[in-house]
């Protein structure tokens, strides 16, 4: 049951991602001109990732009876590995689509349409070499999704409710990546080059369930080592977020938008940690209610064996 929970949820984080980013397109949110653009999108994903790792999936390593200082160790190995990894990423992709975002495009367009060719240059030297930029980026993407695949396994062998938040926060944050690798692959942003693209980048993400398979069977012979990777996990999406997300709104940008940014990073925040605090509240946690119960009879033995003690004295 856990198994066919870690496949479809997988399945809804990598598949889902990309359609709502093509949805997101195609109703032009996230454009120049939409009211809720891609800033919005980022901040949301950045509050979301950075609530998963710090509300949940960290005091869940942390409820086990690992030294925490070990887990620390591995916290902290574990965003040296993603910087790494991500080093290596970006020397071979890392300038075709971080900026690529609908509402970077259209700026991009609209300063050549003013004449000021070499900023648009400048963006078109990123985006011009569609054919093999496009494989790099969708191997990239691909070995990104089989990771997340992992840690979404590694969160529903903790908890499945915890499963289910960390896909929710992995869909939220590949949501803006996604938007952004579609304009990449669009090209020339015809209708058929669009539909092409999207059928590619549904494939890498439907690696995500490959990846959650592999970890459930992985977590599953390796199951006293969970709370490391929980902290793996946890590791993944805080670097995402403040490595990632959050640089890209470093930005000098009005009052206004700045409190605007901090709002939807709240929003982000409090919708992860609303749902895991209802599905808890309706749930109870089996290994904690267990253990709960599992003490409460201890301490009731204990005090009954005391109770007695005492009144033979």
């Amino acid at each position: 049951m856990t198994l066919i929970a870690i496949v479809l949820a997988t399945l809804a984080a990598g598949l889902g991602s990309v359609w709502v980013a093509a949805a997101l397109m195609r109703t032009g949110i996230g454009s120049q001109g939409s009211r809720f653009g891609a800033q919005h999108l980022l901040s949301l994903a950045a509050g979301a990732l950075l609530a998963t790792a710090f509300v949940h999936l960290l005091p869940e390593a942390f409820e086990s009876q690992i030294n925490p200082k070990a887990l620390f160790v591995v916290l902290l190995l574990g965003l040296v590995f993603f910087f790494l990894l991500d080093k290596a990423e970006l020397w071979h992709h890392g300038h075709e689509h971080r900026h690529a975002l609908p509402e970077e495009r259209g700026h991009a367009h609209g300063e050549h349409a003013d004449g000021q060719h070499g900023h648009a240059h400048h963006h078109h030297g990123h985006t011009h070499n569609h054919s093999a930029g496009g494989w790099s980026l969708l191997t990239g993407d691909s070995v990104h999704c089989f990771g997340d695949g992992i840690l979404i396994a590694s969160a529903f062998m903790a908890d499945r409710w915890l499963g289910i938040v960390a896909a929710i926060s992995v869909l939220a944050h590949e949501v803006p990546h996604h938007m952004g690798d579609l304009v990449v692959l669009s090209g020339n942003g015809s209708r058929s080059q669009s539909k092409v693209a999207l059928l590619k980048l549904s494939l890498a993400g439907a690696v995500t369930a490959l990846g959650g398979v592999v970890g459930y069977f992985l977590v599953s012979s390796l199951a006293d080592f969970l709370p490391y990777f929980l902290a793996i996990a946890s590791s993944s999406f805080i670097y995402v977020a403040l490595a990632d997300l959050i640089p890209q709104l470093q930005r000098q940008l009005s009052a206004k938008q700045t409190v605007q940014q901090v709002v939807w990073l709240a929003i982000g925040m409090v919708v992860v940690s609303a749902v895991s605090t209802w599905a808890h509240g309706d749930h109870d946690h089996p290994g904690h209610a267990h253990g709960a119960a599992g003490q409460h009879e201890a301490h009731g033995v204990d005090d009954a064996h005391g109770d007695h003690d005492g009144h033979k004295h």
